[in-house]
């Protein structure tokens, strides 16, 4: 079977001055790509900056062969989101991966949650996501072609205890890839999503030992794949760590249909409302809109 590779393919990694940023911008490299390496350099909770992060991982790719920029800019403001992508274009004049994975954390118990605990970490995991894509997605729907890579959580998909901002903000992304991926269909454009489990500074204290047997290299293959040409999916995403990777999805049961419902034919079907048998997996909207007036015709 022949190798995969990313030769003539521009790519933006953010968060990429260490943890699984750093190891997405080292095998894309590895692979022939030419990488942004993006990294504001803070703290875990998104305080301070120090640019020698992402400058060390880039130099790391240029002793090994491969091509790399650095770039130090938030990807929290618009105005950051376009210069991280204007240095892939004046460096390396295009762009079409784009690989969304700065983060922070702040985690606290809801009733505890105060705005400047919730603020930066929506800035940051959701907004940056939109900064950074949009001026790159205008570039490839000019191309005809290009790829996106969101983090997301567990923590979102499933739910976490004390993290609502971080949850909340994962999630979302989940809507951002799907609708993306929808409108991105007739330019070439696929977008997908992770959910990865990693030993990274942002997770060290959260797993005990076990933590130690989730090396970041495991999680950068499937971001490879689903960054590369070959990619045949979009709009969905995957759970990846220590060597497993898996899709999450989201399903619909068939339901309950009354014409007359009243809230004791709710309680009285709840059963049946929640049965999994039978179960779909919707695709877009429309599906889900079938299946109502597919019952409604069926009930009249």
């Amino acid at each position: 079977m022949a190798e995969i590779g990313f030769d003539g393919r521009v790519a933006i990694v953010t968060g990429a001055g260490g943890g699984l940023g750093r190891q997405h911008a080292l095998l894309l490299a590895e692979r022939g790509a030419r990488v942004v390496v993006n990294d504001l350099g803070g703290s875990v909770s998104g305080e301070g900056a120090d640019k020698s992060a992402a400058e060390s991982v880039a130099q790391e790719i240029r002793d090994a062969g491969g091509e790399a920029s650095s770039d130090g800019n938030s990807v929290s403001t618009p105005e950051g989101g376009e210069a991280i992508v204007q240095t892939a274009l004046d460096n390396f004049g295009r762009i079409d991966i784009v690989v969304n994975n700065a983060g922070i954390l702040r985690d606290k118990t809801f009733h505890n949650m105060t705005p400047d605990l919730l603020e930066p970490v929506i800035d940051v995991h959701l907004k940056g996501a939109f900064y950074v894509t949009r001026p790159a997605w205008i570039k490839m729907r000019e191309q005809g072609y290009g790829r996106v890579i969101s983090t997301s959580s567990n923590s979102g998909i499933i739910g976490n205890f004390g993290q609502t901002n971080y949850g909340a903000a994962k999630m979302g992304l989940v809507g951002f890839t799907r609708v993306l991926a929808a409108e991105g269909a007739k330019y070439n454009i696929k977008v997908n999503a992770i959910a990865p489990l990693a030993r990274t500074r942002m997770t060290e204290d959260l797993m005990g030992d076990a933590v130690a047997k989730l090396d970041p290299e495991h999680v950068s293959p499937i971001v490879a794949w689903l960054a590369h040409d070959e990619c045949p999916v979009t709009g969905e995403v995957y759970t990846v760590g220590g060597g497993r990777v898996a899709r999450f999805f989201i399903g619909m049961t068939n339901g309950y249909y009354n014409p007359n419902l009243t809230i004791e034919e709710v309680r009285d079907h709840f059963d049946q409302i929640r049965d999994e048998t039978g179960y779909t997996v919707p695709t877009r909207p429309a599906q889900e809109f079938e299946l109502v007036f597919k019952m409604i015709r069926e009930g009249a």
